[in-house]
């Protein structure tokens, strides 16, 4: 790629909305993909020889890849521009899922063994996809924070970010089950079909810019140490892990305090993630925008809202209770995370907005390593351990926003460069 049809950095894009849109498609078809395998990644496992503590593993080195590179893709960004690192990243998500359907289908043949088909979806669905993956909700919030000047106007943003990645966990599940139906198999061509697709449209939709060159020397990258966004980042941490926390639990909440069967039991959770999901898809894709909240007020009422549900769910004993409970969870989630999300974009300038995207996604990857291992660790010591954890770590979190004062003004969209 020479200078002259490169893509101008992401600092310096005009404040050009029309792209959101296409992002929230993005977003909404990719992670609907990744979702579609998740009905079939047990009995699947199952029919490789593949242990759970495999399956368990291609599961979280994956969540290790989306941590690791979102940051790498926030530099990226600001380097290379929008295009760009979409066009990389859904490449890498597009390959990553056709090679994880080529290793089940090897192994399902035969052809390779458990080993060997085990290696090959570390190295696709984990490290490929993982990393692909990455990319897009990162140039996404990116961009929401490049064509926002106003705290709630950036809330709105990035709200509907959040609610493209709930609406996909309602969808993505659902179509898996159904095309599982018909094949095992059918789902795991029909997710890198899909994001191949999208990749071709966002080409089409996304045009190139050409490269202005800034007028001042660029700004350094945000770490995550940086005392502007280490709260905010602690805060999005402690709040998804809180999640990751009862999340992965759920299954086993169910079969022990409602005496199910595994068939009854897969059918109980779906009701309760089903019903947290479009709670979710609702609070941050209609409720936020309506209520153009700053992002402090979003987290202060959202938050303890966010520990209710987790006592609540402590002490529920029946179906309805424990499905009321993860709706209150999605209430309460739903309003904190685009807060969350909002709040260090309006804590650096313009020209770092791809580095604080990258470290906000980071942040909540890396809950994703952590909360699955240490919440089922803790049930297995005491039901009641994950979920009291839970409400801990929300707990610290809203102690956390209330100590940390929220910016004081918004950050203003950088005019385009002559």
């Amino acid at each position: 790629m020479t200078s002259g049809d490169a893509e101008k950095p992401a600092a310096t894009l005009p404040a050009d909305k029309a792209a959101m849109p296409t992002l929230l498609v993005a977003v909404l078809v990719v992670f609907a993909a990744q979702q579609l395998l998740t009905p079939i990644l047990a009995p699947l496992s199952r029919e490789l020889g593949l242990t759970e503590t495999q399956l368990g593993l291609v599961l979280t080195v994956s969540a290790v890849a989306l941590t690791v590179t979102s940051h790498l893709w926030g530099r990226a960004l600001d380097a290379f521009g929008r295009r760009n690192v979409l066009a990389a990243g859904l490449g890498l998500a597009t390959l990553g899922l056709a090679g994880f359907a080529v290793a089940a289908v090897l192994g399902l043949d035969g052809a390779a063994g458990p080993g060997a088909t085990f290696g090959l979806m570390l190295v696709t669905r984990s490290v490929l996809f993982g990393a692909g993956i990455a990319a897009i909700p990162v140039v996404a919030l990116a961009t929401a924070a490049a064509t926002t000047t106003t705290e709630a106007e950036r809330t709105r943003a990035v709200g509907l970010v959040g609610a493209a990645q709930g609406l996909a966990l309602v969808i993505g599940p659902a179509a898996g089950g159904a095309l599982s139906v018909v094949s095992l198999t059918l789902p795991l061509y029909a997710a890198p079909t899909a994001t191949a697709v999208l990749t071709l449209w966002v080409l089409l939709r996304v045009p190139r810019v050409p490269v202005v060159r800034p007028k001042a020397p660029r700004a350094a990258d945000v770490r995550p140490w940086d005392r502007r966004v280490l709260p905010m980042l602690t805060v999005g941490f402690l709040l998804y892990l809180s999640l990751g926390l009862v999340q992965i639990v759920v299954g086993f909440l169910l079969a022990d305090r409602l005496d199910l069967d595994p068939q009854a039991t897969a059918g109980a959770a779906s009701i309760a993630l089903v019903t947290a999901g479009v709670v979710l898809v609702l609070v941050q894709g209609v409720l936020v925008p309506r209520l153009r909240w700053t992002p402090a007020r979003l987290l202060r009422v959202g938050t303890p809202i966010a520990v209710a549900a987790y006592l609540l769910l402590a002490a529920a004993g029946a179906l309805w209770s424990i499905t009321l409970a993860f709706g209150v969870l999605a209430l309460g989630l739903g309003l904190a995370i685009p807060g969350y999300t909002a709040a260090p974009t309006l804590l650096v300038g313009p020209e770092q907005q791809g580095s604080v995207a990258g470290l906000v996604s980071a942040a909540t990857g890396a809950t994703f390593i952590v909360g699955p291992l240490l919440g089922t660790a803790l049930y297995t010591t005491r039901p009641l351990a994950p979920i009291l954890t839970a409400a801990g770590a929300a707990c610290l979190a809203w102690l956390v926003v209330w100590v940390v004062r929220p910016p004081k003004k918004p950050i203003e969209v950088p005019e385009s460069a002559p």
